[in-house]
């Protein structure tokens, strides 16, 4: 600025490194809450593998599937853990670099902050001055003496006036001096300043990208150590056989080699009551009987009778 007590320039740098550093507070602050749900997540994971049943009772290889299946996902789950851990640490990276650009940038500003108030203090009191030497310029009192009676009072306040005179313009002179030396002084500690600032705000852009990028790379990372863990299920789910499971079942729960016997019918109105049984040459269903034998009369029994295709007693 043009005005040499005016500050609305640096002013404006000092609220944009402070807006800086309250951007690197919101990023810090997003990782926090990113590693707070991701450990959430990871818990929870760790909780339903653990916890949760998942075909308790499969048997063989697709059992083998499911165990990795679960450990895998146990993995996963303490694999966000860690990720959560990885973000609070980068959190804690960018605290500190927020914080260590803080300190070094509050002794740039105890300087000027200082510098400011001895410019501002010297500019007041040259004006001071200045005004003070403008006071004691001739202002057509003279014209006022109106008698001889007069004139020697006159003249001695007229001398007085002028040693005064030179003393105030002495001291003009030497504040204006020293105004310009304190000008030149805070000009360079300004053009510092701004340099300073201006490698801190190169360095903390520099970062917070860094910063990003390598956040982005984490959750990248992350995925791919997932696709990994998955992978692992995946190839364990190629070495699951259907038919060695069915056999694996079979093998297991088997009760025997044989099969039934075959159901013996037996004549039970055959005249010979202690005849043989005989073999029937295929198996009768249980449901249905076979043929009734044309009864016979034999002595000391009731005689039969067939009648109409129907044997009667």
């Amino acid at each position: 600025s043009t005005d040499l007590t005016s500050t609305v320039g640096y002013d404006s740098i000092i609220q944009h490194l402070n807006d800086s550093r309250k951007n690197c507070k919101e990023f810090e602050d997003f990782l926090k809450e990113r590693a707070i749900i991701e450990e959430k997540y990871g818990k929870e994971l760790i909780n339903l593998s653990k916890k949760k049943p998942c075909g308790q009772t499969e048997l063989n290889t697709l059992k083998r599937s499911l165990d990795v299946f679960k450990q895998q996902i146990d993995k996963v789950g303490q694999g966000h853990i860690q990720l959560a851990q990885t973000l609070r640490e980068e959190a804690k990276k960018m605290e500190d670099f927020r914080e260590k650009q803080k300190l070094n940038r509050k002794k740039i500003e105890l300087i000027m902050e200082a510098i400011h108030k001895n410019r501002n203090l010297q500019y007041k009191k040259t004006t001071e001055v200045k005004q003070t030497c403008c006071s004691f310029l001739p202002c057509g009192g003279l014209l006022y003496l109106s008698s001889l009676s007069h004139f020697w009072q006159l003249f001695l306040k007229l001398a007085q006036t002028k040693s005064a005179l030179e003393d105030s313009d002495r001291s003009y002179q030497q504040n204006v001096t020293t105004l310009e030396k304190i000008r030149e002084e805070w000009q360079k500690e300004h053009i510092k300043a701004c340099e300073f600032f201006e490698i801190q705000e190169y360095e903390r852009i520099n970062y917070f990208r860094n910063a990003l990028w390598l956040h982005v790379n984490q959750l990248s990372q992350g995925c791919v150590q997932n696709d990994e863990k998955y992978e692992e299920i995946r190839k364990s789910l190629e070495m699951c056989s259907i038919e060695k499971d069915i056999d694996c079942f079979v093998n297991l729960r088997k009760t025997g080699t044989l099969a039934p016997a075959p159901v013996v019918y037996e004549n039970y109105y055959d005249t010979q009551r202690n005849a043989t049984p005989v073999r029937s040459p295929v198996p009768v269903p249980i449901s249905r009987r076979g043929p009734l034998p044309t009864p016979t009369s034999v002595p000391d029994e009731a005689d039969y009778t067939t009648v109409d295709g129907y044997s009667l007693i």
